[in-house]
């Protein structure tokens, strides 16, 4: 391949890191432009991957670097003021765990040094202001000039290259709360998934204590972040409940909005976006940055199907998109069907949630169909 045209892939990110490394693997070479300096920040919010992104990171060798991993061995999940829970359990599924909980700053370490050892350039500091399609070639457009490239990978879902041209967007009018906490009763790798009227409350298992995801309207959120700890505990109890026994410490707090945005994957030959560049989900279930890395991955095994010179081509990434799609508008549609059916308290809405849990839980085939789909996507 002409090194000029060697694929480009905008954002270092664990979506665009896994990309680069899937290429790797695959023996086509790729450079990573990042807008972030090297020594940026360490991130510490909470992950939560799918048995599916655990195999994938296997794959690539990352899997085995991570540590302070706190595996998810059961799902609690139920509706608050209402009968009706269901509980997914990794050892009726045959599978080591549903999913794995740990910190950004350790994935993002991890596929760092990854990169670094599968010598994949990184370019630190240089901020993608457009990408441009071409038949021949993408040009990628940064202060020092534009690059051309056999395909544009467009990875940087923070700085949303692609908000502009979004398909599809709905505002859910809900922020989420995130911090850590710890409870009175051991998690015993158990997580929870409690709706409310006011949205979900998510716990996550990691190290001795749970990541906290408070779904709640913006007025609503805001107001318990400025909270002092004690009378934040005592309003999260109040609202999630006492399975795990009294709140005990809360970390430090912050918020940031939900929505639902679509923009695809598909922008004629020579680009394609994946992550949160093509589809940011609401963050129930956990699937939207799943779903990236399987974007990522996908991706790779398609450039390896074609000859050198059809890579980046309109028909290649037609058919990766098509090859996407099911677990995209799966994806989609799963989350915002939780957000909007649960986020109320319309009497015959919440007895018939209370109905399709309690037969989720007394149809194993149906709860293993869900689960599955939880962990591996459409392909489950």
């Amino acid at each position: 391949m002409d090194a000029g045209l060697t694929p480009l892939i905008v954002g270092a990110g664990p979506v665009g890191a896994v990309c680069a490394l899937a290429l790797a693997q695959q023996d086509i070479p790729a450079r990573v432009l990042e807008a972030g300096p090297e020594n940026a920040p360490a991130d510490g919010r909470t992950l939560a991957l799918s048995h599916g992104a655990q195999l994938i990171l296997s794959r690539l060798g990352v899997w085995q670097r991570l540590a302070d991993v706190t595996p998810i061995a059961r799902i609690h999940i139920s509706q608050r003021g209402a009968l009706g829970a269901t509980r997914l359990d990794a050892a009726e599924l045959d599978v080591p765990a549903l999913g794995y909980v740990l910190s950004y700053a350790t994935l993002t370490a991890a596929l760092k040094q990854a990169l670094h050892e599968a010598a994949v350039p990184v370019e630190y500091g240089v901020a993608v202001e457009a990408v441009q399609a071409g038949n021949d070639a993408a040009a990628v457009m940064t202060a020092a000039g534009a690059r051309r490239t056999a395909l544009a990978v467009v990875a940087d879902g923070g700085r949303s290259l692609a908000a502009a041209t979004a398909k599809f967007h709905r505002d859910y009018a809900q922020m989420a709360l995130v911090c850590d906490v710890r409870t009175e009763r051991p998690h015993a790798h158990q997580a929870y998934e409690r709706f409310t009227p006011d949205g979900p409350v998510a716990l996550l298992p990691r190290h001795d204590r749970y990541g906290l995801v408070w779904t709640a309207h913006p007025d609503v959120a805001e107001r318990l972040r400025r909270l002092d700890d004690p009378a934040f505990l005592d309003a999260l109890h109040a609202h999630f409940g006492g399975r795990q026994g009294r709140f005990l410490q809360a970390g430090p707090r912050k918020v940031f909005p939900l929505m639902m945005r679509y923009a695809g994957s598909e922008a004629g030959a020579r680009v394609v976006r994946i992550g949160n560049a093509a589809q940011t989900l609401h963050p129930v279930a956990g699937q939207g940055f799943n779903l990236g890395l399987r974007d990522a991955f996908e991706l790779a095994l398609a450039c390896a199907d074609v000859p050198p010179n059809a890579l980046g081509s309109a028909a290649m990434l037609a058919a990766y998109a098509r090859g996407r799609r099911a677990d995209v508008a799966g994806g989609l549609g799963f989350t915002d069907f939780l957000v909007r059916a649960f986020s109320n308290d319309f009497a015959l809405l919440r007895h018939a949630r209370g109905l399709g849990l309690l037969t989720l839980e007394a149809l194993p085939p149906l709860k293993n169909f869900v689960a599955r789909r939880m962990m591996f996507g459409a392909r489950g």
